[in-house]
């Protein structure tokens, strides 16, 4: 028997069903493997000795590595099978280690995609674990551990900040300046000026371009009505252009543009979307078969294989659509921090239509694979053809225009449901006619802020920037709203206090942090550690001592912020209140705490007088809350008098229920006095004496076994 060892529970389950009896695929649910907290500052890593990792299992993984030990053990030989990348290798590196498996003869199964061509040709085919990947991993953890711990126990012991990190404080940073950019914006007025003219009966409204022969910015109203005065009763048609023009296609999506997409189209925050694109990946049972419904979804490539192309795509847009709507595989310019490691987001297979799959998946999934379907086939189609007509009008010095365009050839856009026909044809023009002005206005209007960042913009300022990679954009975010830096409200992103403030205190001290440049020289270096151009020792020691220089300076020089006075002085020490900070908020309180606990009170909170005394000391009775927010009536003289006004308290009684004599079932056994009557309680119905509460007796009803009598 083989072991195979998979990441993902799902993903062991799709496959197992491939492999077959022989096989058995077991999942190692992630990374099982950590730094641990030892040795000098408790980073995990032996800074004297080369910086020598200490690797530990991961919390909760003991139970799951002792399982995959037994398996092991049990088997005839152990097959790799995590994930394609970095991450990927680096578990199976460390799946090796801790089952003692020889890395010049454990085989490493890749594939891009979970069908079972593609696995039986990663079986036919298997590799070996690449250690330029696995040591830009490690190089990767030991810079996040390094700066995450150093920077944020800086931050929380100076300014009461969660934490800071390599990725998510410069990725605040963006955020906040747009923020700040959007704060400091000021509105410009400006004026527009349109009009509409008839054509053969049909009114098509016209732009102002120029006048007197020049482009204009109309300021104000009055420039406005004075443009509006010069407009003649008809224009003349002075230029007509018709031009083709081929349109195309977009390119298949990356992890980026695929989260950009799903935000913009469904509202999906990256993190649904990822974990969606997860599970299509993983696999869904789709009529009766268990498959990977699209490519791996973590990537910056935006190319596709010939192979997909010929076998799958080329097929199937010549019977759906025609042979003409046959289009190339294109080449993706690459950036410079593109790793295109792997192909873009495409489906499986084109037979599993968008319609097909629907029937078996969930609404957010079948909408997501149809965005991946459509964007993918669309990629590989004809380009779409439209002409495009430019009409220009004149009179009195004046010029007007108006753009139209109309569909020759639908190309790609026949695959695509959700792109509407754009194209706005214009009625027949005929150039040196006069057309009659139909209506004219001027409109007010206010130049606006740059917007507000959405996640599906950071997304892409990170993808642009190369800050991170595809895997950690969604993440990134999270871990900002977790840390309570930022909130998101339909999406948009908006900076909290402390988020400012921890951006502010980091641009000062650390402004290389919270360089876009500076993390995208790091996750260069990364890069060419896995490309074998860069020993990951030379890396940390590039890295290491000047970000220590530079902590130690700060560490001196870096005091606590001094808690903002209110200008008031504590009643009880005479001491200034200032604003301090908790985990609950912020309040005002003693700036000589911790000798005066002095806590200054929300007037809000404060207790009102009821205007009656207490009967226990006399002071005056208040109204107060309790900590479940609930109201009451107490002593002002708390804690020295615990006087609370129960009838206030207490909930109003209920009225006693009159029984008649047509009620009574028969005497009381018990009191001799009252009756049994008929009576509901939060259970069952039960007999219950007229006399309650003096007396207790009751009888349960129960059709089966007969009355239950007690006490």
């Amino acid at each position: 028997m083989k072991l195979v060892i998979v990441e993902s529970p799902h993903k062991s389950i799709t496959i197992g069903r491939y492999l077959g009896d022989g096989y058995k695929v077991v999942a190692s649910q992630g990374h099982i493997r950590d730094l641990s907290m030892h040795g000098k500052g408790g980073l995990g890593i032996d800074v004297e000795h080369d910086y020598k990792p200490d690797w530990t299992l991961s919390s909760g993984k003991s139970k799951i590595v002792n399982e995959l030990k037994m398996e092991a053990k049990k088997a005839d030989e152990v097959l790799l099978a995590t994930d394609p990348d970095r991450e990927g290798e680096a578990i199976s590196w460390h799946l090796a280690e801790v089952l003692h498996l020889d890395l010049s003869t454990t085989k490493r199964l890749q594939f891009h995609e979970i069908t079972k061509p593609a696995i039986m040709e990663a079986i036919e085919n298997p590799k070996y674990i690449d250690m330029n990947l696995v040591d830009s991993q490690m190089t990767r953890r030991m810079y996040d551990r390094i700066i995450g711990f150093k920077l944020s126990s800086l931050l929380q012991k100076k300014m009461g900040s969660k934490s800071a990190g390599r990725v998510q404080s410069v990725t605040l940073k963006m955020i906040v300046d747009n923020d700040a950019e959007r704060k400091a914006f000021v509105p410009e007025e400006y004026w527009t000026v349109e009009i509409s003219v008839l054509v053969n009966g049909k009114s098509i409204n016209l732009s102002l371009a120029k006048v007197d022969g020049k482009a204009v910015k109309i300021h104000n109203e009055i420039e406005a009505k004075e443009i509006l005065d010069r407009i003649p009763e008809y224009l003349e048609l002075t230029a007509l252009d018709t031009s083709k023009k081929k349109v195309e296609p977009k390119f298949p999506f990356t992890t980026s543009t695929m989260q950009q997409e799903a935000y913009n189209r469904y509202k999906f925050s990256p993190n649904k979307t990822q974990s969606i694109a997860q599970r299509l990946y993983e696999g869904l049972e789709i009529a009766g078969e268990n498959v990977g419904l699209i490519t791996y979804m973590r990537t910056d490539s935006a190319r596709i294989s010939p192979e997909f192309f010929k076998r799958h795509a080329e097929p199937f847009i010549i019977e759906t659509f025609g042979k003409e709507y046959v289009g190339y595989v294109k080449s993706a310019k690459k950036g410079a921090l593109t790793q295109d490691a792997h192909e873009a987001i495409r489906p499986t297979g084109t037979h599993r239509t968008p319609e097909i799959v629907s029937k078996y998946v969930t609404a957010d999934e079948a909408k997501l694979y149809r965005l991946i379907y459509d964007r993918a086939m669309a990629s590989l189609m004809a380009p779409k053809v439209v002409e495009e007509t430019k009409a220009t009008f004149s009179g009195n010095g004046l010029t007007f225009t108006v753009s139209g365009s109309h569909t020759l050839f639908k190309g790609y856009e026949a695959i695509d449901t959700f792109i509407e026909d754009s194209a706005k044809e214009l009625p027949a023009l005929s150039q040196g006619a006069s057309y009659q002005v139909n209506e004219k206005k001027k409109e007010q209007k206010f130049t606006q802020p740059p917007a507000a960042y959405s996640e599906a913009k950071v997304v892409k300022l990170m993808e642009e920037k190369g800050i991170g990679r595809p895997s950690t954009y969604a993440t990134t975010i999270q871990t900002l709203q977790k840390s309570g830096y930022v909130t998101s409200k339909g999406g948009i992103l908006t900076p909290t206090e402390q988020g400012i403030r921890t951006t502010l205190v980091l641009a000062k001290y650390f402004p290389e942090i919270v360089s876009t440049e500076y993390t995208a020289n790091m996750e260069n270096t990364l890069d060419q550690i896995e490309k074998g151009e860069q020993k990951w020792l030379e890396a940390m020691n590039n890295f290491y001592d000047p970000f220590m220089k530079k902590f130690q300076d700060v560490e001196k020089v870096m005091w606590k912020d001094a808690p903002e006075e209110t200008g008031e002085t504590c009643p009880e020490c005479g001491a200034p209140l200032v604003v301090r900070r908790s985990k609950f908020g912020t309040f005002v309180g003693c700036s000589n705490y911790p000798k005066c606990h002095y806590m200054k009170k929300n007037p809000e909170d404060e207790p009102k007088e009821t205007g009656e005394l207490c009967p226990k000391c006399g002071k005056p009775l208040v109204i107060k809350k309790n900590r479940r927010g609930k109201t009451f009536i107490g002593c002002s003289g708390y804690p020295n008098c615990d006087y609370i006004k129960a009838e206030e308290n207490a909930a109003p009684k209920k009225a006693k229920v009159q029984y008649s004599e047509a009620d009574y079932v028969k005497k009381c056994p018990s009191c001799k006095e009252g009756y049994l009557v008929l009576k509901e309680g939060k259970r069952a119905k039960f007999l219950g004496c007229t006399n309650y509460p003096k007396c207790r007796y009751h009888e349960w009803l129960d059709d089966k076994k007969g009355a239950k009598k007690g006490e």
